[in-house]
């Protein structure tokens, strides 16, 4: 890898092309390097993974209204157009729409992977666009290998920005390293010139940088859609610039730029890491996929909370507990914690996306029933009963330096995301415990491999997809390496037919 010192320029300083980070980020994405075995293999999980959130996520609010719009977007007239999860293979949309349907169907249970350092990130995200287009372009002969080589670029470019550039100390959402991975990813997968994908990660950038308000507060449905848009606008960007089409430039470094104005200004340096030519790119093995459907920042905490549900179950009983505080990282703390001083965090009647958002009303209900399931765990009447709202009032975080550290510590072995515990008790017992990482993380307790990815896929699946359907995306998606261009399209899931004629598809104006 080859760190670039990236920084705002003054107009005067007429920063080169070639020096731009985007043109770098093209440079990655351009370079044919071949996709290492065990890369390869973590891409199919991956792919998995995000099947089987799409598929239970299938008939809730928002992927139905992002559905309904993507089924009004016939395919355009040069390609084969995408599939929709969910529907007929044979039924096609526009590339974009697919992005955007499919994105936000992935993303609706906050249950896919993710890669936290400077910045937070599901590179997962990445998938359903570069799926779409290699599904609406594969009569261009473009095959599974192809679309690995796409997936593996997003990847890479979307982790290696977040290692190095914080969005969230600005308020920028996370989202804006997204456009420009997704657009380098699709660049990657249509073996565009290094120069067209220059141009599609500027606009990218450009049309993707929003307010991270969207994950403040009472958190609406749109944070599910935010990753989406910024997929829907990477496919329009590699568009426009395979078109010919500029985009502004620089536009990381620029006086008027993302740099300058939106993050650190001109004091600001930042030190992004990059494959060098001809290095493979395999920054998919530093992300980490989750066993249960919260924020990911609080996946350790649901496995300590199951634990002591064995082994203390007096901490569940509010009569027994006077507070609970929770050591952990700034991250934990501000964003999920009791530092975010959200009063949502801890209101019974709040969102579910508020209460994915909250880790003392995760770490209760793990607490109190001993698991964690993405529909049961956030029912308004789980939220509501009283013992969980009296326990859950007495929970609070606090950072911890030493959990910061570890929390960005570039050592895998010491990287952590997790904290301790300290429970004292109505009788003036104390009791403290701790925990680093989730029990799914690559160092856990029982990390995922291939099985535990394919299970999870039949489980969100079961009741929805039928079961030789199941089967038949497995395998296809098993030997995505291979697949030849027909096979492209086969990357969809079909649901029940009883499934989707229930389905909501609400109307709109378009």
């Amino acid at each position: 890898m080859k760190t670039h010192t990236v920084r705002a320029h003054r107009s005067a300083e007429a920063l080169p092309k070639q020096e731009q980070l985007a043109w770098r980020i093209a440079q990655v994405a351009a370079d044919p390097v071949p996709v290492t075995d065990d890369v390869a293999d973590m891409v199919i999980n991956r792919v998995i993974d995000n099947a089987a959130v799409a598929a239970a996520s299938y008939s809730r609010g928002a992927p139905s209204s992002a559905r309904a719009q993507a089924l009004s977007h016939p395919p355009s007239q040069h390609g084969a157009g995408a599939t929709v999860f969910g529907e007929l293979l044979t039924t096609r949309v526009s590339a974009e729409w697919a992005a955007w349907a499919n994105g936000v169907a992935v993303r609706e249970l906050d249950y896919h992977d993710t890669f936290l350092a400077a910045e937070y990130s599901h590179p997962g995200d990445n998938i359903p666009p570069i799926v779409a287009v290699a599904q609406h372009a594969a009569e261009r002969g473009l095959t599974g290998a192809d679309l690995l080589r796409g997936i593996v670029a997003g990847y890479e470019i979307q982790i290696d920005l977040v290692k190095a550039i914080s969005l969230h100390e600005h308020k920028i959402d996370h989202v804006a390293h997204l456009g420009p991975s997704a657009a380098a990813g699709i660049g990657a997968l249509l073996s565009l010139d290094t120069d067209t994908i220059y141009q599609a990660v500027g606009q990218a950038l450009h049309t993707t940088t929003a307010t991270r308000q969207s994950r403040k507060g009472e958190i609406s449905s749109w944070k599910a859609h935010a990753p989406a848009l910024a997929g829907k606008l990477a496919v329009e960007a590699v568009d426009r610039a395979m078109r010919g089409q500029t985009s502004p430039t620089p536009i990381y470094e620029g006086e008027d730029g993302v740099i300058a104005w939106l993050l650190g200004g001109f004091d600001a340096r930042y030190e992004v890491p990059l494959p060098e030519p001809g290095e493979a790119k395999r920054a998919i093995l530093d992300s980490y996929t989750k066993e249960h459907s919260a924020e990911y920042q609080s996946q350790a905490w649901i496995d300590l909370a199951r634990r002591l549900h064995r082994e203390h179950p007096e901490i569940a009983d509010p009569s027994k507990v006077e507070r609970i505080v929770l050591a952990t990282s700034h991250h934990t703390h501000f964003v999920i914690g009791s530092g975010s001083a959200d009063p949502e965090k801890y209101d019974p009647a709040a969102s579910r996306e508020t209460l994915d958002h909250s880790l003392p009303y995760i770490f209760t209900v793990a607490l109190q029933d001993g698991g964690f399931d993405h529909e049961r765990s956030y029912l308004p009447e789980r939220a509501a009963r009283p013992d969980t709202v009296a326990l859950w009032q007495r929970i609070t975080t606090t950072e911890d330096p030493e959990w910061t550290r570890r929390y960005h510590s570039t050592d895998p072995a010491e990287k952590a995301f997790g904290g301790s515990i300290e429970v004292t008790f109505r009788d003036g017992s104390v009791h403290r415990e701790q925990i680093a990482v989730a029990d799914a993380h690559p160092l856990g307790a029982r990390p995922f491999a291939r099985a535990d990815y394919v299970v999870k896929f039949r489980r969100l699946a079961h009741g929805v997809v039928p079961d030789g359907e199941i089967e038949r995306f497995l395998d296809v998606a098993q030997r995505l390496p291979e697949l030849a261009p027909h096979e492209l399209a086969e990357l969809s899931f079909i649901v029940d037919p009883a499934i989707r004629s229930a389905a909501p598809a609400p109307a709109g104006l378009l």
